[in-house]
Protein backbone atom coordinates (compact mmCIF):
# COMPACT_ATOMS: atom_id res chain seq x y z
CA UNK A 1 0.00 0.00 0.00
CA UNK A 2 1.38 3.29 -1.21
CA UNK A 3 0.76 6.61 0.38
CA UNK A 4 -1.84 7.28 -1.52
CA UNK A 5 -3.73 4.51 -0.27
CA UNK A 6 -3.46 5.60 3.64
CA UNK A 7 -7.55 7.01 4.86
CA UNK A 8 -8.42 9.96 4.92
CA UNK A 9 -8.85 10.79 8.42
CA UNK A 10 -5.22 8.81 9.02
CA UNK A 11 -3.93 12.15 6.73
CA UNK A 12 -0.05 13.26 7.92
CA UNK A 13 -1.71 17.06 7.85
CA UNK A 14 -3.60 18.10 10.67
CA UNK A 15 -7.07 19.07 10.28
CA UNK A 16 -8.50 22.40 11.76
CA UNK A 17 -10.44 20.75 14.06
CA UNK A 18 -7.42 18.33 15.37
CA UNK A 19 -5.45 22.02 15.58
CA UNK A 20 -7.80 23.31 17.95
CA UNK A 21 -8.34 20.14 20.32
CA UNK A 22 -4.04 19.56 20.23
CA UNK A 23 -1.71 20.56 22.32
CA UNK A 24 1.26 21.98 20.39
CA UNK A 25 5.45 22.51 21.50
CA UNK A 26 6.57 25.95 20.04
CA UNK A 27 10.01 26.82 19.29
CA UNK A 28 12.16 26.41 22.45
CA UNK A 29 9.82 24.24 24.15
CA UNK A 30 10.82 21.95 20.83
CA UNK A 31 14.87 22.76 20.96
CA UNK A 32 14.75 21.67 24.82
CA UNK A 33 12.65 18.16 24.14
CA UNK A 34 15.51 17.69 20.85
CA UNK A 35 17.97 18.66 23.59
CA UNK A 36 17.21 15.55 25.61
CA UNK A 37 16.02 13.49 22.93
CA UNK A 38 20.04 13.96 21.50
CA UNK A 39 21.76 14.58 24.68
CA UNK A 40 20.52 15.64 28.73
CA UNK A 41 24.29 17.64 28.89
CA UNK A 42 27.39 16.80 30.06
CA UNK A 43 26.43 13.73 31.77
CA UNK A 44 27.63 10.68 30.37
CA UNK A 45 30.87 11.93 28.06
CA UNK A 46 32.97 10.90 30.51
CA UNK A 47 34.66 8.12 28.30
CA UNK A 48 35.34 10.44 25.73
CA UNK A 49 38.27 12.26 28.15
CA UNK A 50 38.92 8.74 29.45
CA UNK A 51 39.38 7.12 25.82
CA UNK A 52 40.46 9.66 24.04
CA UNK A 53 42.19 11.82 26.15
CA UNK A 54 41.99 16.11 26.56
CA UNK A 55 43.19 17.30 23.24
CA UNK A 56 41.67 14.38 21.39
CA UNK A 57 38.83 14.49 23.14
CA UNK A 58 37.67 17.96 22.70
CA UNK A 59 38.60 17.79 18.86
CA UNK A 60 36.17 15.07 18.21
CA UNK A 61 33.52 17.10 20.12
CA UNK A 62 34.54 20.22 18.01
CA UNK A 63 35.02 17.58 15.09
CA UNK A 64 31.56 15.49 15.11
CA UNK A 65 28.87 18.54 14.89
CA UNK A 66 30.45 19.56 11.95
CA UNK A 67 30.46 16.31 10.16
CA UNK A 68 27.77 14.17 12.28
CA UNK A 69 25.26 16.83 13.40
CA UNK A 70 25.00 19.56 10.99
CA UNK A 71 24.30 17.00 8.45
CA UNK A 72 21.97 15.01 10.07
CA UNK A 73 20.44 18.31 11.34
CA UNK A 74 19.98 19.55 7.62
CA UNK A 75 18.07 16.24 6.18
CA UNK A 76 15.86 16.28 9.57
CA UNK A 77 14.66 20.28 8.66
CA UNK A 78 13.92 19.64 4.87
CA UNK A 79 12.19 16.18 5.65
CA UNK A 80 10.42 18.03 8.32
CA UNK A 81 9.27 20.97 6.53
CA UNK A 82 8.11 19.13 3.56
CA UNK A 83 6.47 16.32 5.47
CA UNK A 84 5.71 17.41 9.35
CA UNK A 85 3.70 13.80 9.49
CA UNK A 86 2.93 11.90 13.10
CA UNK A 87 5.51 9.09 13.00
CA UNK A 88 8.42 11.49 11.39
CA UNK A 89 11.18 9.02 9.55
CA UNK A 90 8.98 6.13 9.43
CA UNK A 91 6.57 7.97 7.20
CA UNK A 92 9.56 10.31 5.38
CA UNK A 93 10.77 6.60 4.59
CA UNK A 94 8.03 5.28 3.61
CA UNK A 95 7.24 7.94 1.25
CA UNK A 96 10.42 7.94 -0.41
CA UNK A 97 11.14 4.60 -0.53
CA UNK A 98 8.03 2.61 -0.29
CA UNK A 99 5.98 0.16 2.45
CA UNK A 100 8.69 -1.66 3.34
CA UNK A 101 11.74 0.19 3.44
CA UNK A 102 9.31 2.43 6.07
CA UNK A 103 8.38 -0.62 7.96
CA UNK A 104 12.31 -1.01 8.17
CA UNK A 105 12.97 1.99 9.19
CA UNK A 106 10.06 1.98 12.05
CA UNK A 107 11.49 -1.32 13.36
CA UNK A 108 15.07 -0.52 13.37
CA UNK A 109 14.41 2.33 15.43
CA UNK A 110 12.02 1.03 17.51
CA UNK A 111 14.91 -1.81 18.19
CA UNK A 112 17.03 0.69 18.69
CA UNK A 113 15.28 2.32 21.40
CA UNK A 114 14.58 -1.04 23.55
CA UNK A 115 18.66 -0.55 24.35
CA UNK A 116 18.43 3.25 23.76
CA UNK A 117 16.01 3.80 26.44
CA UNK A 118 18.08 1.46 28.69
CA UNK A 119 20.91 3.71 29.16
CA UNK A 120 19.12 6.32 31.16
CA UNK A 121 18.01 4.16 33.80
CA UNK A 122 21.57 3.24 33.93
CA UNK A 123 22.94 6.49 33.77
CA UNK A 124 20.39 7.43 36.78
CA UNK A 125 21.64 4.80 38.91
CA UNK A 126 25.23 5.60 37.86
CA UNK A 127 24.59 9.40 40.27
CA UNK A 128 22.19 7.35 43.05
CA UNK A 129 24.99 5.39 43.85
CA UNK A 130 27.31 8.05 44.72
CA UNK A 131 24.63 9.16 47.02
CA UNK A 132 23.53 5.89 48.72
CA UNK A 133 25.49 2.83 48.89
CA UNK A 134 21.96 1.57 49.06
CA UNK A 135 21.75 1.30 45.64
CA UNK A 136 24.76 -0.75 45.36
CA UNK A 137 23.68 -3.30 47.04
CA UNK A 138 21.37 -6.09 45.64
CA UNK A 139 17.80 -5.06 42.85
CA UNK A 140 18.16 -2.12 44.67
CA UNK A 141 19.59 -0.48 41.23
CA UNK A 142 17.18 -2.41 39.08
CA UNK A 143 13.95 -1.26 41.06
CA UNK A 144 15.40 2.79 41.01
CA UNK A 145 15.72 1.89 37.11
CA UNK A 146 12.07 0.64 36.84
CA UNK A 147 11.27 3.34 38.89
CA UNK A 148 12.13 6.21 36.83
CA UNK A 149 10.39 4.06 33.51
CA UNK A 150 7.42 4.31 35.39
CA UNK A 151 7.48 7.61 35.99
CA UNK A 152 8.68 8.96 32.90
CA UNK A 153 5.79 7.23 31.25
CA UNK A 154 3.17 8.34 33.92
CA UNK A 155 4.17 12.11 32.59
CA UNK A 156 3.49 11.34 29.17
CA UNK A 157 0.18 9.90 29.63
CA UNK A 158 -0.61 13.70 31.01
CA UNK A 159 0.29 15.04 27.36
CA UNK A 160 2.43 16.43 25.38
CA UNK A 161 3.01 20.09 26.81
CA UNK A 162 3.57 18.83 30.65
CA UNK A 163 6.40 16.98 28.94
CA UNK A 164 7.70 19.79 27.03
CA UNK A 165 7.61 21.85 30.22
CA UNK A 166 8.69 19.28 32.52
CA UNK A 167 11.77 19.05 30.12
CA UNK A 168 12.64 22.64 30.43
CA UNK A 169 12.65 22.87 34.06
CA UNK A 170 14.95 19.54 34.04
CA UNK A 171 17.12 21.58 31.78
CA UNK A 172 17.92 24.58 34.04
CA UNK A 173 18.38 21.52 36.92
CA UNK A 174 20.90 20.15 35.04
CA UNK A 175 22.85 22.90 33.13
CA UNK A 176 23.42 24.84 36.78
CA UNK A 177 25.82 22.89 38.22
CA UNK A 178 28.45 22.73 34.99
CA UNK A 179 27.85 26.42 34.89
CA UNK A 180 29.44 26.98 37.73
CA UNK A 181 32.11 24.19 36.95
CA UNK A 182 33.11 26.48 33.55
CA UNK A 183 32.79 29.68 36.43
CA UNK A 184 35.47 28.46 39.10
CA UNK A 185 36.85 26.41 36.60
CA UNK A 186 39.94 29.61 35.66
CA UNK A 187 40.18 30.33 39.63
CA UNK A 188 41.55 26.56 39.45
CA UNK A 189 43.61 26.77 36.46
CA UNK A 190 46.98 24.26 37.46
CA UNK A 191 45.69 23.12 40.24
CA UNK A 192 45.89 19.90 39.99
CA UNK A 193 48.40 18.94 37.48
CA UNK A 194 50.11 20.33 34.15
CA UNK A 195 47.05 20.78 31.78
CA UNK A 196 49.85 20.57 28.70
CA UNK A 197 50.88 17.79 30.01
CA UNK A 198 50.37 14.46 27.42
CA UNK A 199 47.13 12.90 28.41
CA UNK A 200 47.28 8.61 28.52
CA UNK A 201 44.97 6.96 26.45
CA UNK A 202 43.90 3.81 28.35
CA UNK A 203 42.17 0.72 27.06
CA UNK A 204 39.03 2.30 25.93
CA UNK A 205 41.13 3.79 23.27
CA UNK A 206 40.59 6.64 20.58
CA UNK A 207 37.73 4.81 18.40
CA UNK A 208 35.71 4.08 21.75
CA UNK A 209 35.97 7.68 22.43
CA UNK A 210 34.79 8.83 19.15
CA UNK A 211 31.84 5.74 19.53
CA UNK A 212 30.46 7.16 22.91
CA UNK A 213 30.59 10.57 21.26
CA UNK A 214 28.66 9.44 18.74
CA UNK A 215 25.95 7.94 20.98
CA UNK A 216 26.19 11.51 22.97
CA UNK A 217 25.19 13.69 18.94
CA UNK A 218 23.24 10.94 18.51
CA UNK A 219 19.02 10.89 18.00
CA UNK A 220 18.48 14.26 15.99
CA UNK A 221 15.63 12.50 14.21
CA UNK A 222 14.04 11.73 17.22
CA UNK A 223 11.85 14.71 17.20
CA UNK A 224 10.48 14.27 14.12
CA UNK A 225 7.67 11.66 15.03
CA UNK A 226 6.02 14.15 17.01
CA UNK A 227 5.31 16.94 14.02
CA UNK A 228 1.84 16.98 14.26
CA UNK A 229 2.30 18.49 18.03
CA UNK A 230 4.05 21.15 16.56
CA UNK A 231 3.43 24.49 16.31
CA UNK A 232 3.71 25.42 12.39
CA UNK A 233 6.05 22.31 12.29
CA UNK A 234 7.50 23.46 8.55
CA UNK A 235 8.77 26.52 9.90
CA UNK A 236 9.85 25.46 13.57
CA UNK A 237 11.90 22.53 12.75
CA UNK A 238 14.65 23.58 10.71
CA UNK A 239 15.12 26.28 13.50
CA UNK A 240 14.69 23.82 16.44
CA UNK A 241 17.80 21.72 14.67
CA UNK A 242 20.28 24.31 14.20
CA UNK A 243 19.34 25.73 17.53
CA UNK A 244 19.39 21.97 19.36
CA UNK A 245 22.95 21.72 17.63
CA UNK A 246 24.31 24.81 18.90
CA UNK A 247 22.99 24.17 22.66
CA UNK A 248 24.43 20.61 22.51
CA UNK A 249 28.00 21.21 20.92
CA UNK A 250 28.54 24.01 23.81
CA UNK A 251 27.16 22.18 26.58
CA UNK A 252 30.25 19.33 25.78
CA UNK A 253 32.89 21.52 24.41
CA UNK A 254 32.77 24.24 27.19
CA UNK A 255 32.77 22.02 30.06
CA UNK A 256 35.70 19.81 28.66
CA UNK A 257 37.87 22.99 27.86
CA UNK A 258 36.93 24.48 31.67
CA UNK A 259 38.24 20.83 33.13
CA UNK A 260 41.56 20.99 31.11
CA UNK A 261 42.73 23.83 31.81
CA UNK A 262 42.71 22.89 35.94
CA UNK A 263 44.79 19.80 34.92
CA UNK A 264 42.40 17.22 36.10
CA UNK A 265 44.50 13.99 34.78
CA UNK A 266 42.22 11.75 32.67
CA UNK A 267 42.53 8.90 34.82
CA UNK A 268 39.91 11.13 37.10
CA UNK A 269 37.32 9.91 34.49
CA UNK A 270 37.53 6.17 34.67
CA UNK A 271 34.32 5.38 35.19
CA UNK A 272 30.76 7.05 33.89
CA UNK A 273 29.49 9.36 36.61
CA UNK A 274 33.17 10.66 37.31
CA UNK A 275 31.93 13.91 36.89
CA UNK A 276 30.83 14.14 40.15
CA UNK A 277 34.23 13.13 41.31
CA UNK A 278 35.89 15.89 39.36
CA UNK A 279 33.24 18.57 40.19
CA UNK A 280 34.03 18.31 43.66
CA UNK A 281 37.71 18.60 42.89
CA UNK A 282 37.28 21.88 41.55
CA UNK A 283 34.33 23.09 44.27
CA UNK A 284 36.28 21.76 47.28
CA UNK A 285 34.86 21.16 50.34
CA UNK A 286 31.78 23.98 51.98
CA UNK A 287 31.86 23.17 55.96
CA UNK A 288 33.04 19.67 55.50
CA UNK A 289 30.60 19.52 52.44
CA UNK A 290 31.42 19.17 48.53
CA UNK A 291 28.75 20.74 47.59
CA UNK A 292 29.45 21.02 43.90
CA UNK A 293 29.61 17.14 43.72
CA UNK A 294 26.60 16.70 45.13
CA UNK A 295 25.04 19.53 42.79
CA UNK A 296 26.25 17.61 39.83
CA UNK A 297 25.34 14.26 41.11
CA UNK A 298 21.99 15.85 41.08
CA UNK A 299 22.22 17.06 37.85
CA UNK A 300 22.67 13.76 36.45
CA UNK A 301 19.90 12.20 37.67
CA UNK A 302 17.78 14.77 36.01
CA UNK A 303 19.29 14.32 32.94
CA UNK A 304 19.15 10.74 32.38
CA UNK A 305 15.17 11.17 33.65
CA UNK A 306 15.29 14.06 31.12
CA UNK A 307 16.12 12.14 28.03
CA UNK A 308 14.22 9.14 29.06
CA UNK A 309 11.03 11.65 29.51
CA UNK A 310 11.91 12.89 26.27
CA UNK A 311 12.23 9.77 24.10
CA UNK A 312 8.95 8.00 25.40
CA UNK A 313 7.51 10.88 23.73
CA UNK A 314 8.91 10.18 20.26
CA UNK A 315 9.12 6.26 20.50
CA UNK A 316 5.60 5.74 21.38
CA UNK A 317 4.14 8.10 18.33
CA UNK A 318 5.66 5.28 15.73
CA UNK A 319 3.44 2.68 17.14
CA UNK A 320 0.38 4.82 16.72
CA UNK A 321 1.94 6.03 12.74
CA UNK A 322 2.44 2.33 11.97
CA UNK A 323 -0.94 1.32 13.41
CA UNK A 324 -2.78 3.66 11.24
CA UNK A 325 -0.97 2.45 8.43
CA UNK A 326 -1.98 -1.42 8.56
CA UNK A 327 2.04 -2.16 9.74
CA UNK A 328 1.03 -2.61 13.49
CA UNK A 329 -2.32 -4.06 15.27
CA UNK A 330 -5.12 -1.00 15.30
CA UNK A 331 -4.87 -1.07 19.01
CA UNK A 332 -1.72 0.84 18.84
CA UNK A 333 -3.26 3.71 17.17
CA UNK A 334 -5.69 4.14 20.55
CA UNK A 335 -5.42 7.62 21.89
CA UNK A 336 -6.43 9.47 24.75
CA UNK A 337 -9.94 11.23 24.30
CA UNK A 338 -8.52 14.60 26.71
CA UNK A 339 -4.38 14.61 25.61
CA UNK A 340 -4.31 12.73 22.48
CA UNK A 341 -1.68 10.47 24.08
CA UNK A 342 -1.19 7.11 22.29
CA UNK A 343 -1.72 5.84 25.82
CA UNK A 344 -1.12 1.91 24.40
CA UNK A 345 1.98 2.61 22.56
CA UNK A 346 3.57 4.09 25.55
CA UNK A 347 2.19 1.27 28.03
CA UNK A 348 3.45 -1.33 25.91
CA UNK A 349 6.86 0.13 25.08
CA UNK A 350 7.66 0.75 28.19
CA UNK A 351 7.35 -2.61 29.40
CA UNK A 352 9.50 -3.66 26.91
CA UNK A 353 11.96 -1.12 27.80
CA UNK A 354 12.15 -2.34 31.00
CA UNK A 355 13.42 -5.80 29.73
CA UNK A 356 17.18 -4.61 29.35
CA UNK A 357 18.10 -2.77 32.46
CA UNK A 358 20.29 -4.81 33.04
CA UNK A 359 22.97 -4.63 30.50
CA UNK A 360 26.47 -2.87 30.16
CA UNK A 361 26.63 0.95 29.23
CA UNK A 362 28.68 0.51 26.20
CA UNK A 363 27.18 -2.95 25.14
CA UNK A 364 24.02 -0.69 25.14
CA UNK A 365 25.25 2.11 23.27
CA UNK A 366 26.98 -0.13 21.00
CA UNK A 367 23.66 -1.81 20.28
CA UNK A 368 21.99 1.49 19.86
CA UNK A 369 24.56 2.93 17.37
CA UNK A 370 24.31 -0.26 14.87
CA UNK A 371 20.25 -0.07 14.90
CA UNK A 372 20.06 3.64 14.83
CA UNK A 373 22.63 4.05 11.73
CA UNK A 374 20.72 1.48 9.76
CA UNK A 375 17.62 3.28 10.22
CA UNK A 376 19.65 7.34 9.84
CA UNK A 377 21.25 6.03 6.16
CA UNK A 378 17.78 5.15 5.11
CA UNK A 379 16.53 8.58 6.30
CA UNK A 380 19.20 9.73 3.84
CA UNK A 381 18.46 7.31 1.25
CA UNK A 382 14.81 8.93 1.61
CA UNK A 383 16.11 12.23 1.37
CA UNK A 384 17.72 12.06 -2.09
CA UNK A 385 14.65 9.99 -3.74
CA UNK A 386 11.94 12.68 -2.56
CA UNK A 387 14.62 15.18 -4.32
CA UNK A 388 14.41 13.02 -7.53
CA UNK A 389 10.56 11.81 -7.31
CA UNK A 390 9.01 14.86 -6.23
CA UNK A 391 10.71 17.81 -6.98
CA UNK A 392 7.92 19.76 -6.40
CA UNK A 393 6.94 19.17 -2.69
CA UNK A 394 7.11 22.08 -0.62
CA UNK A 395 10.73 22.42 1.12
CA UNK A 396 10.91 25.30 3.74
CA UNK A 397 14.20 24.28 4.04
CA UNK A 398 16.64 22.91 1.82
CA UNK A 399 20.15 20.92 2.08
CA UNK A 400 22.33 23.51 0.82
CA UNK A 401 24.00 22.48 -2.51
CA UNK A 402 21.64 20.78 -4.64
CA UNK A 403 21.11 17.39 -5.75
CA UNK A 404 24.90 16.75 -4.91
CA UNK A 405 24.81 18.30 -1.86
CA UNK A 406 21.78 16.17 -0.15
CA UNK A 407 23.89 12.80 -1.62
CA UNK A 408 26.67 14.29 -0.10
CA UNK A 409 25.07 15.13 3.18
CA UNK A 410 24.90 11.67 4.05
CA UNK A 411 28.31 10.56 3.41
CA UNK A 412 30.48 11.81 6.50
CA UNK A 413 27.52 10.30 8.98
CA UNK A 414 28.24 6.87 6.78
CA UNK A 415 31.92 6.51 7.51
CA UNK A 416 31.02 7.37 11.02
CA UNK A 417 29.11 4.58 11.18
CA UNK A 418 31.57 2.32 9.45
CA UNK A 419 33.31 3.12 12.36
CA UNK A 420 30.88 1.96 14.92
CA UNK A 421 30.22 -1.16 12.79
CA UNK A 422 34.40 -2.27 13.21
CA UNK A 423 33.97 -1.38 17.05
CA UNK A 424 30.56 -3.27 17.54
CA UNK A 425 32.70 -6.63 16.98
CA UNK A 426 34.33 -6.06 19.88
CA UNK A 427 31.22 -6.47 21.98
CA UNK A 428 28.95 -9.59 22.48
CA UNK A 429 25.19 -10.02 23.56
CA UNK A 430 23.76 -13.21 25.03
CA UNK A 431 27.30 -14.79 23.91
CA UNK A 432 26.82 -13.57 20.50
CA UNK A 433 28.90 -10.67 18.49
CA UNK A 434 27.27 -7.62 18.57
CA UNK A 435 27.32 -7.16 15.01
CA UNK A 436 26.19 -10.33 14.26
CA UNK A 437 23.00 -9.97 17.20
CA UNK A 438 22.29 -6.52 15.27
CA UNK A 439 22.06 -7.69 12.07
CA UNK A 440 19.84 -10.39 13.30
CA UNK A 441 17.30 -8.21 14.66
CA UNK A 442 17.26 -6.20 11.60
CA UNK A 443 16.78 -9.44 9.83
CA UNK A 444 13.56 -10.00 12.08
CA UNK A 445 12.18 -6.87 10.50
CA UNK A 446 12.33 -8.43 7.43
CA UNK A 447 10.19 -11.44 8.63
CA UNK A 448 8.06 -9.16 10.67
CA UNK A 449 6.95 -6.73 7.72
CA UNK A 450 5.59 -10.23 6.17
CA UNK A 451 3.92 -11.21 9.06
CA UNK A 452 1.94 -8.46 9.20
CA UNK A 453 0.53 -8.34 5.62
CA UNK A 454 -2.76 -9.25 6.43
CA UNK A 455 -3.01 -6.48 8.63
CA UNK A 456 -2.49 -4.38 5.49
CA UNK A 457 -4.58 -6.15 3.17
CA UNK A 458 -7.46 -5.57 6.09
CA UNK A 459 -6.84 -1.93 6.22
CA UNK A 460 -7.15 -1.54 2.29
CA UNK A 461 -10.40 -3.51 2.20
CA UNK A 462 -11.86 -1.95 4.91
CA UNK A 463 -10.98 1.45 2.80
CA UNK A 464 -12.28 0.81 -0.54
CA UNK A 465 -15.83 -0.55 1.00
CA UNK A 466 -15.96 2.86 3.23
CA UNK A 467 -15.37 4.48 -0.53
CA UNK A 468 -17.65 2.31 -1.95
CA UNK A 469 -20.67 3.33 0.67
CA UNK A 470 -19.45 6.92 -0.03
CA UNK A 471 -19.73 6.93 -3.90
CA UNK A 472 -23.27 4.98 -3.72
Amino acid sequence: MNSSQVPAQFSSRTTPSQKKKAEKLTLWLLIVATFFMVSGGTYGTEEIIHGAGYGRGILIVLLLPVFWCLPTAFMIGELSSALPAEGGYYEWVRRGLGDFWGFQEAWQSLAASVFDMAIYPTLFVFYLKQMSPWFRVGHHAAIAGLFMVVTGTALNLLGIRVVGLTSVWLFAMLSAPFALVVVLAPFKAGAFGDPHAAAAVTQLGLLGGVLVAMWNYMGWDNASTIAQEVERPQKTYPRAMMGAVAVVSLSYIVPFAAVYITGVHTSAFAEDGSWAGVAGMIGGKWLGFEWLRFLVVMGGMMSAFGMLNALVLSYSRLPLAMARDGMLPKVFAKTSSRTKVPWVAVLVCAACWGLCLQLGFKRLVTLDIVLSGGSLMLEFAALVALRIREPKLRRDFRVPGGLAGTILAGVFPLLLLILALVESENETVLGINGLVFGMMIIACGFAAYWATMPLRRSLVAATDTRNAVAVE
